[in-house]
């Protein structure tokens, strides 16, 4: 997923200079492919059996590397679109079922071990990262995409025998309700906490889909490349590392840290400029941007409000698609530019966290049933 989702990024500056891509065009193709995750992601919450099928699993790492193997064989903008609509489907698939499995079949085990199977997303980013730096001096455009997809190949092969979560059962799933109604209620939170994440959606995906380029704009192109490699490299133990801060501090302390140095390292190349502000903005939006989902996404498990996983993945969506779209008028004057508007946005949702740290109920009654203590298994641990 890794790979598939987010090579695009360290292409791009490679498919503006030598296919001739503008940076409107990069903007939409970004755009498709977050609004295929979001369908992808609203097709495993509304359809859960496609969550729990091996078949549907395995299908969609194969069209996963189907896509990417199609796009050097056009130059149509159209079919182009439809690609990566499609990887953003499938990527979302294979996100949704791994967590699923991982979350269910880890459920016992310490909040670490989940927290670094998070990490497989960093690592498919560092090594795409790594394939395209070094093949930007020995191919082309298509030569990277050809080598992702057989990256792609390798890394589903690994894979293939992961087993999806299986079917809860009646007695698991049928209390579903019952704790809510025991616990207080957590709306004015779980608000907040939905304000926040949705704004990080949209300002972390300004930065994930242009960081590159915008450092390629003052940096030696391996720069940029480099600094990509490097935001894979530091996201790898990053949700291991909140989840072991977890236990000293609550959710909501963490999301707000974790959001305000996002913003610093989203700003920086755009501020400061030069190659030691590319790789400390690469590091620190590395450490940041899957703890930021792991620990939102905790937070609202916590709070038991229903559907919270699936409202927040929602919502989150919803923004890395309004992201692309809201920069496009300032990609005409460089990336920098995008990159101040995505550091002000994930400041907003620093703030929005803040207001979720007020009064927020760190413990509630316990579950009454095996099938709501998902939460204590989170990617980061319990409050």
């Amino acid at each position: 997923m890794g790979v598939g989702r987010f090579v695009y990024t360290p292409i791009l500056p490679l498919m503006h200079t030598q296919a001739g891509l503008s940076a409107g065009t990069g903007a939409n193709l970004a755009t498709a492919n977050y609004v295929g995750y979001l369908i992808g992601a609203l097709a495993g919450t509304l359809l859960p059996a496609l969550v729990r099928s091996t078949g549907v699993l395995r299908g969609c790492m194969l069209a996963l590397v189907a896509s990417l193997a199609a796009m050097p064989l056009t130059h149509s903008t159209t079919v182009w679109l439809l690609l990566r609509l499609g990887a953003g489907v499938f990527s979302a698939l294979v996100f949704v079922i791994a967590v699923s499995s991982l979350l269910g079949h880890l459920r016992d085990h310490p909040a670490h071990l989940p927290g670094w199977a998070f990490g497989g997303v960093g690592a498919g980013i560092a090594l795409s990262g790594a394939l395209v730096l070094v093949l930007r001096t020995v191919g082309d455009w298509e030569t990277a995409w050809w080598a992702s997809a057989g990256l792609a190949v390798a890394l589903s092969a690994a894979a293939w025998g992961l087993r999806p979560e299986p079917a809860a059962g009646p007695t698991a799933s049928a209390p579903e309700t019952r704790p809510q109604a025991a616990g207080p209620r957590t709306h004015r939170w779980f608000s907040a906490l939905f304000a926040s994440y949705t704004l990080e959606g949209v300002g972390y995906i300004i930065a994930g889909t242009f960081l590159v380029a915008a450092i390629e704009q003052t940096s030696p192109g391996w720069i940029g490349s480099g600094a990509w490699v490097l935001v894979g490299l530091a996201a790898i133990p990053s949700s291991a590392l909140w989840a072991a801060l977890g236990r000293r501090w609550s959710r909501p302390d963490l999301l707000l840290a974790a959001l305000a140095v996002q913003a610093v390292g989203i700003a920086l190349p755009a501020l400061v400029g030069g190659v030691a502000a590319a790789l400390i903005s690469a590091a620190l939006f590395g450490a940041t941007f899957i703890g930021v989902s792991t620990l939102a996404l905790g937070a609202g498990a916590h709070l038991r409000f229903p559907r919270s996983v699936a409202l927040l993945t929602a919502g989150y969506s919803v923004g890395q698609i309004l992201g692309p779209l809201a920069v496009a008028p300032l990609l005409h004057h460089g990336y920098h530019q995008a990159l101040v508007l995505a550091a002000v946005v994930v400041l907003a949702a620093a703030l929005a966290a803040l207001v979720l740290r007020i009064g927020f109920p760190h413990h509630l009654p316990a579950p009454m049933s095996q099938g709501t203590r998902r939460e204590p298994a989170g990617p980061t641990g319990s409050s």
